[in-house]
C-alpha cells in the first residue's frame, strides 16, 4: 500500500544523547520511521520515553548524536547551508505542549504570530504580512481584532489556537504537534483536535502527533509508533495496532485506557509490562516487518511467537 505514497520525512537510525562522559544519557536509541505526505503519524509512549526529543531532533532543536533526518530527500540534521536551513524552518513547524509557556507574555498576538515571518523574511510588504497573519487567525477560529491583545487575555484553548496560527502562517508542509491538548481542559480538547483535523484536510498538511493518551491518538492518527525508553517497539496502522497489539509494552498501554462503562472499567485487567520477559543477551532484538506495514522490535524467538499469534487471529471466524 505504502509503496505508492510519497515519503515526506525519513528518520534513519537516530540516537540522541544528553550529557558527556560517564554522565551520558541516551534519550533516543536507534529510531527509524518514515512519514508519508498527507498523513497523521502518531508517536505514543509514557512521559520520559523520548517522543518529544524525537520531535525536537526533527525540527533541529536537539542535534542527533547518530543517524540522519531526511526531509523531501535532503539531509537536514548536522551542518546545512543557510538557504536549506531557512527552507526547513519554514516548512517544518512545531505546536508546543504548554500554551502558557510557549507564547511570549510580553508580546502582542500580532508579533507572536508574525515572528516566523520576520525571522525568515517570508512576506513581500507590511500589507502582505498583516494579510497572512489575519488569515492564519481566522483559520484557527479567532478574530483579527485579537491581534492587539496579549496572551494573558485569552483562555488556554484560545492560546493554543494562537500557537497553531503561529505555525500555520509559515505555510508549512509538516507540523510536529507535541502533546498539543494535554494542558487543556477536557471540554476544549475535542475542539482543538477537530481544528487540527480540519486544517490537515483543507491545507493538505502532514502531522507528527506526539501524545501519551492512546484514546486521543486513535481518534486522530493514521499510523502509530509506540516508544519505550527511547526505542520504538511497535509501529503499524492505528486501527491494526489497537485491534492486534503484539508487543507486551503496547498491550500494557492499551490495557490502561479508561472505559466509559463503569462495570467494564471495574472488571478490566491491567497488564503490567515487565522488561525482564525479554531474553536479549544471546539473541538481541531487530526491527522486523512482522506483516505488511506492521513492524516490531523482537528477537528470533519472539518473532516466531508473534507470527503464531497473527496466524491464530487471522484464522478466527
Amino acid at each position: 500500500m505504502n509503496k505508492n505514497k510519497e515519503i515526506l520525512l525519513e528518520v534513519k537510525n537516530i540516537s540522541v544523547d544528553f550529557g558527556r562522559g560517564k554522565k551520558t544519557f541516551r534519550a533516543v536509541d536507534d529510531v527509524s520511521f518514515n512519514v508519508y505526505k498527507g498523513e497523521i503519524f502518531g508517536l505514543v509512549g509514557e512521559s520520559g520515553s523520548g517522543k518529544t526529543t524525537i520531535g525536537r531532533a526533527i525540527i533541529r532543536l536537539n542535534e542527533p548524536t547518530e543517524g540522519e533526518v531526511i526531509f523531501k530527500g535532503q539531509k537536514i540534521n548536522g551542518k546545512i547551508d543557510n538557504s536549506l536551513d531557512k527552507d526547513v524552518t519554514r516548512k517544518i513547524q512545531m505546536i508546543f505542549q504548554d500554551p502558557m509557556a510557549s507564547l511570549n507574555e510580553r508580546a502582542k498576538v500580532d508579533y507572536i504570530v508574525s515572528e516566523g515571518l520576520y525571522n525568515t523574511k517570508a512576506y513581500t510588504s507590511e500589507e502582505d504580512r498583516k494579510q497572512k497573519v489575519s488569515k492564519a487567525l481566522l483559520d484557527v477560529g479567532l478574530l483579527p481584532e485579537f491581534l492587539s491583545r496579549f496572551p494573558h487575555e485569552f483562555s488556554g484553548g484560545q492560546r493554543q489556537r494562537i500557537g497553531i496560527a503561529r505555525s500555520l502562517v509559515m505555510e508549512p508542509e509538516l507540523i510536529i504537534a507535541d502533546e498539543p491538548i494535554s494542558a487543556l481542559d477536557v471540554s476544549i480538547r475535542a475542539q482543538v483536535l477537530n481544528l487540527l483535523s480540519e486544517l490537515q484536510k483543507s491545507r493538505g498538511l502532514t502531522y507528527i502527533f506526539i501524545a501519551h493518551d492512546l484514546s486521543v491518538v486513535r481518534f486522530i492518527t493514521d499510523r502509530l509508533a509506540v516508544i519505550h525508553k527511547g526505542k520504538i517497539v511497535e509501529l503499524a496502522e492505528t486501527e491494526k495496532l489497537f485491534e492486534n497489539p503484539l508487543h507486551p509494552y503496547t498491550r500494557s498501554l492499551l490495557s490502561a485506557i479508561p472505559m466509559p462503562d463503569p462495570r467494564k472499567e471495574r472488571d478490566k485487567v491491567l497488564l503490567i509490562y515487565d522488561p525482564s520477559i525479554h531474553h536479549y543477551k544471546e539473541d538481541p532484538p531487530k526491527w522486523v516487518e512482522i506483516e505488511p506495514d506492521h513492524f516490531i522490535l523482537a528477537n528470533t524467538k519472539e518473532v516466531e511467537g508473534y507470527k503464531k499469534i497473527l496466524s491464530e487471529n487471522t484464522s478466527k471466524p
